[in-house]
């Protein structure tokens, strides 16, 4: 006999059965939202929590990000399923890490901050390929002459890291093999293949030196 969706086992099957078919994480809100009655947001962690230990021991695990709860392939298990579908991960070049670890750390800075502190210019097609992968985002304009754009990164960005906030940051000097790791195991779903052309020599290109820089302002 089914269970009634007031009964926690239920409650904890609806979760996972809507976890499993969802391609990005669910939040709390929309979790509640799948159950008639008021089921309240501490019963939905109570069973989310629940739900982490039943697959403590499993090939996934369920993690809580930035945007909310989503099943993940172990990463001890990623390179058997990379045989599936061999691809060659993305190689970010040291100008790409160090723009994102500058933004990352620094957030909101401009690009001529960035500038500033790697005493280099910056292309505009690091830039652009940081926000088209997703990790960093326009947010405003930093009020001095010629009105800067402000860049940070984004909860994509914290998702791909499998991380809920800033403040779970690894040391600094971790970020670039934790960026590399992270990304074999989101780029088939969130980017596809590996950019090939422009987006490719941006990814593997180099920067002009410092001489030749801009006014940072």
């Amino acid at each position: 006999m089914e269970l009634p969706l007031s009964d926690p086992t239920r409650i904890k099957r609806v979760l996972e059965a809507a976890l499993l078919a969802s391609a990005e994480p669910l939040p709390l809100a929309d979790l509640r939202r799948m159950f008639d009655e008021d089921v309240g947001a501490d019963v939905i962690r109570r069973m989310l929590e629940e739900l982490r230990s039943e697959w403590a021991d499993r090939g996934a695990e369920l993690v809580n990000v930035a945007s909310g709860w989503r099943f993940q392939v172990r990463p001890d298990y990623q390179r058997f399923l990379d045989r599936l579908n061999p691809q060659r991960p993305p190689k970010y070049s040291r100008a790409v890490l160090e723009t994102l670890a500058i933004i990352a750390y620094r957030q909101p800075v401009t690009r001529g901050d960035i500038e500033e502190i790697r005493g280099v210019t910056v292309s505009s097609g690091i830039l652009k390929a940081l926000e088209a992968r997703g990790w960093i985002d326009e947010v405003g304009h930093r009020e001095v002459p010629g009105r800067p754009v402000l860049y940070s990164t984004t909860r994509t960005f914290l998702d791909d890291l499998s991380l809920r906030s800033l403040d779970e940051l690894p040391p600094l000097e971790d970020l670039g093999s934790l960026v590399e790791t992270e990304q074999v195991a989101v780029q088939e779903q969130q980017f596809g293949a590996p950019a090939e052309g422009a987006a490719g020599s941006v990814l593997n290109g180099e920067e002009k030196p410092a001489e030749t820089q801009t006014d940072p302002a």
